[in-house]
């Protein structure tokens, strides 16, 4: 919600004409801030409303099927945030769900419009490291001393509400990385929580961990590009995103600014290249909405709308969809495969 509000306001296509929250204070507040003209606690009206022609779903993961389904029902445009759905099953059935529905549907995976992503992309095809090599990725979240948690986030740590460090960073952090150089044809993955427990920071509620905290990854594209993944939480330092892609003629990296904290769709993004034996430099990459001042957060998640504005008015699919938001979900079923029957070989 604090990103898309502020990206729909700043967008002409779009008007917030609907809010919809569990409580009728909550939701006239809601309409008074953000300037809608209706204010909703059931979600069935939301999306029956004539003058709704896209819902955006921006609640906790475990609500997200209902909701969904409940637009479609109405032949409503929907974008949901990422994950999709608490698990692949659920995810299937709301991509077959909107494709019958005949609509267009999104999923936020929003890190492939960042301006340092694109670029890298687009650099990549023009044969910029000639022949791609390999990719090392590494992302840490910050949470802090004694894993402590805003009372917020603390439903994260939950495996039962999908919505984990595997789930919201390994699947925003996996999607760039696909985008840029392939789908991975295999994998080899080991998760483990590290830290069991957690503090909650506005009471000092200690609360038990059952999602993995650690992802670690091996994996080979179609073309032979092999690929190597640490992303971690509960990092006590800031944490950070570098993503190194290494070809024949060069390389390009992607590394997160100074925000980098929250994993890579909530930060800010450079562009790094360098051919031969040459040293780094700064590849800047275009920003369609660079008059704006919206932030990083706001910003990638208003690029995906402007994207998603282009394909309906002219019948094009260029946005991520629910189809991606199940490919990404297979993907994670296949980490958390590997990592249940991995084989380790004792070193003596």
């Amino acid at each position: 919600m604090r990103a898309h509000v502020p990206a729909l306001q700043a967008l002409e296509d779009f008007r917030i004409t609907a809010v919809g929250t569990s409580r009728a204070e909550s939701a006239q507040r809601a309409l008074r801030i953000f300037g809608a003209r209706h204010a909703f606690t059931d979600p069935r009206q939301l999306a029956e409303d004539p003058e709704v022609d896209l819902v955006a779903i921006t609640v906790k993961v475990p609500a997200h099927a209902e909701l969904i389904r409940m637009a479609l029902a109405a032949g409503k445009h929907v974008y949901c945030e990422w994950p999709l759905a608490l698990n692949t099953a659920e995810a299937e059935s709301l991509a077959e769900l909107a494709s019958d529905a005949g609509i267009h549907h999104v999923v936020g995976l929003q890190t492939r419009y960042s301006p340092a992503i694109a670029r890298a992309r687009q650099l990549l095809a023009e044969g910029y490291v000639g022949n791609v090599v390999s990719a090392t990725v590494y992302s840490a979240r910050h949470l802090g001393a004694g894993t402590q948690v805003p009372a917020w986030a603390a439903y994260t740590l939950d495996q039962r509400n999908g919505a984990g460090i595997v789930e919201i960073v390994g699947g925003h952090t996996l999607d760039a990385v696909e985008y840029l150089i392939g789908d991975f044809t295999d994998l080899s993955a080991r998760l483990a929580i590290r830290h069991p427990h957690a503090l909650i920071q506005e009471t000092g509620t200690a609360i038990a961990v059952t999602t993995p905290n650690h992802l670690l990854f091996d994996a080979v594209t179609a073309d032979g590009v092999v690929v190597s993944a640490h992303i971690h939480d509960s990092k006590v330092t800031n944490g950070h995103t570098r993503i190194e892609i290494s070809g024949t003629a060069g390389d390009l990296a992607i590394v997160s600014g100074a925000n980098g904290a929250g994993g890579i769709s909530l930060s800010e993004l450079r562009l790094q290249g360098s051919r031969g034996a040459g040293s780094w430099q700064p590849l800047q990459g275009e920003d369609p909405l660079a008059g704006m001042t919206l932030g990083t957060e706001v910003g990638n998640v208003a690029r995906l709308y402007v994207a998603l504005a282009q394909d309906i008015r002219t019948g094009a699919t260029t946005v991520p969809t629910f189809d991606d938001g199940v490919h990404m979900h297979r993907l994670l079923d296949a980490i958390r495969s590997s990592a249940d029957i991995a084989t380790r070989v004792p070193t003596a």
